[in-house]
Parts: structure tokens; C-alpha cells; sequence
């Protein structure tokens, strides 16, 4: 009985570790992630830069605010941070941190998170059009024809770990792509370039975009933010540096090795998360940020390395 009794606390155990991890870090710790690439990137660089605390000042201050009413917009342009920050939130709450990760009531399906974001996205190039602010919708309006291909290439990487873990829930797809025997093929492999390619246009780093630029003619993502200002503006940034922690948990969790256990996994992630700021930091020391209308070819690699895994897959190449 004291055995069975064990057992059965033992996932429970681990399941309230990760579900700890994915709300604290989700919620909390995602600014973090922001903060850490922005100090090594200026480290690289042989600036002093923004201590990794950065982004929790500005989120501070711009909470200390209250909000910019527009004239002439409608509800779409008020409801747009609400909107935006409540998908990514979903979104926080549907990426699990490990395998045995608990279920919040928005399930896990890789599908559904796609919609979210999509959401998020869609939200904010709304708002541009309401205010009918010309360099909002320069940013909204390339963003969607970005977003046109990176979408398409991120379903066809998330489409390679499906088929090596046969489901589309995403502790289903942890747990398939854990172990040294998941990777022996170049599946996880291409599909892991692929998604690497579509998460730097996902989180708007370089080269697709410059996160630094407030330069209206060549900003991306921050050209629909230009109209908002307090409590509006930091549940914008807040959604964005959420951005960062799915991506990134992703990228760990799936997308690269990783251990079988749901505790090693809780115990590899912070390091692993590291790794991949530094890895960002140093691919925006050494790339510039490329024109708008390269954009396509860029994630074209993308959607091509995930066609192969696709295929090798299929192929029953693991």
C-alpha cells in the first residue's frame, strides 16, 4: 500500500513542479528573457546595455500611468491590449513545461496555440486600421505578410514533432521527442532548424526585425504600439515578452534533446533557456536586420527544412 501510495504521489508531485515553472515563469519570469538577450547583446557588443531588470522598470512605469484615449477610435482600438494579452496568456497557460505538465482548462493541442497567437497578432492590426495612424499600419500591415509566412512554416514544423510523437498535444509531443532514440533520424533535426528560423520572426528579433529601432519607417512590431501609451502599452509588453517564453519553452522542450523525466526536464530548462538568450544574442550581434521583402525567402529556408523532416518522417526515416 505505502508503495502504491508513493506512486501515485510521485506525478502529482511532479505535475504541481511543472505547472509551478509554467505559471511563475510564464507570467513573472518571461521580462526576464527579454532583459537577459537585450545585456548579453550589448555585453557582445562592448556596451554596458540595460541590466536583464530592464523591461520590469518600463513595465512598472508604464503601469504607474493611465491610458491614452485617441480620438475618433472605436472599442476595437481600447479592447485590442485586453484581446492581446488574454491570448498570449491562453497561450501561457496551453504550453507545458514538461511532459506531465497539469491541465488549466485551455488543454494542450498545438493547433489551438497557433490560433492564439494569431489572435494576439490579429488584434493589434485591427487596432492600427481603427486609428487609421499611417505608420501603425505600415507596421501591422508588414507584420501580417510576415506572419502570412511564418505561420505556414511554424504548422509545418510543429507538424514534423507531431509525427514523431503521433499526436498533436504538446506534453504528447515532449514526451516523443524526449531521449537520446527520438533524434537518431534528421527529422527533429530539420524540424528544429525550421522552427528556429520561424521563431525570429515570431518574437520580431533580427534579422527579421531590430527590437531596438524606434524608427517608424522600419519598424515592424512596435508600429502598432505608436498609439498606445500606460496600463494599454504594458499589457503589449508584457504579451510580448510572454512571446518569448513560449517560443523559447518550445524550442527547449521539444525542438532540441532532452531528458524523458518530467524532473530532469523542470531541472535542464532554466539552463537551457540561457543558452538560447545567448544564442539570440550573439545571432543579433553578427546579423543585421534584412529588408521587409526578404523576409519571405528567409522563412522559405524554414518551410523547406520542415518539408524534408516532413517527409523523412513519412518516409519512415526517423
Amino acid at each position: 500500500m505505502a508503495r502504491v501510495s508513493a506512486t501515485l504521489a510521485g506525478p502529482t508531485g511532479a505535475q504541481a513542479a511543472a505547472g509551478a515553472v509554467q505559471i511563475v515563469g510564464g507570467v513573472l519570469l518571461a521580462p526576464l528573457l527579454s532583459g537577459t538577450i537585450q545585456h548579453l547583446k550589448a555585453r557582445l557588443q562592448g556596451r554596458r546595455g540595460p541590466t536583464p531588470l530592464q523591461p520590469y522598470r518600463e513595465l512598472r512605469r508604464l503601469w504607474s500611468r493611465s491610458a491614452v484615449a485617441v480620438e475618433g477610435t472605436t472599442v476595437v482600438h481600447r479592447a485590442a491590449p485586453s484581446v492581446a494579452a488574454a491570448g498570449v496568456l491562453a497561450a501561457v497557460l496551453l504550453v507545458p513545461c514538461a511532459a506531465d505538465g497539469p491541465d488549466w482548462g485551455v488543454g494542450h493541442d498545438a493547433l489551438t496555440l497557433l490560433g492564439l497567437l494569431a489572435l494576439a497578432r490579429f488584434a493589434l492590426a485591427a487596432a492600427s486600421w481603427d486609428t487609421s495612424n499611417g505608420f501603425a499600419l505600415i507596421g501591422a500591415c508588414r507584420d501580417l505578410m510576415i506572419s502570412v509566412h511564418a505561420e505556414g512554416t511554424l504548422v509545418l514544423a510543429m507538424a514534423v514533432a507531431a509525427l514523431a510523437a503521433r499526436t498533436t498535444d504538446l506534453r504528447g509531443m515532449i514526451a516523443g521527442t524526449a531521449g537520446a532514440g527520438a533524434w537518431t533520424g534528421p527529422s527533429l533535426a530539420l524540424g528544429g532548424v525550421a522552427f528556429a528560423l520561424v521563431a525570429v520572426a515570431e518574437i520580431g528579433r533580427q534579422p527579421v526585425d531590430n527590437p531596438d529601432t524606434h524608427l517608424e519607417l522600419t519598424m515592424i512590431h512596435e508600429g502598432p504600439l505608436l498609439e498606445y501609451a500606460g496600463r494599454d502599452l504594458a499589457y503589449l509588453h508584457w504579451a510580448a515578452h510572454a512571446r518569448h517564453w513560449i517560443v523559447l519553452v518550445l524550442a527547449a522542450q521539444v525542438f532540441l534533446p532532452h531528458a524523458s523525466g518530467t524532473g530532469a526536464q523542470l531541472i535542464a530548462l532554466p539552463a537551457v533557456l540561457a543558452l538560447l538568450c545567448a544564442a539570440l544574442a550573439l545571432a543579433e550581434s553578427l546579423l543585421s536586420k534584412m529588408r521587409v521583402m526578404s523576409v519571405p525567402r528567409f522563412l522559405a529556408v524554414g518551410t523547406l527544412a520542415a518539408l524534408l523532416g516532413v517527409l523523412t518522417r513519412t518516409a519512415g526515416i526517423a
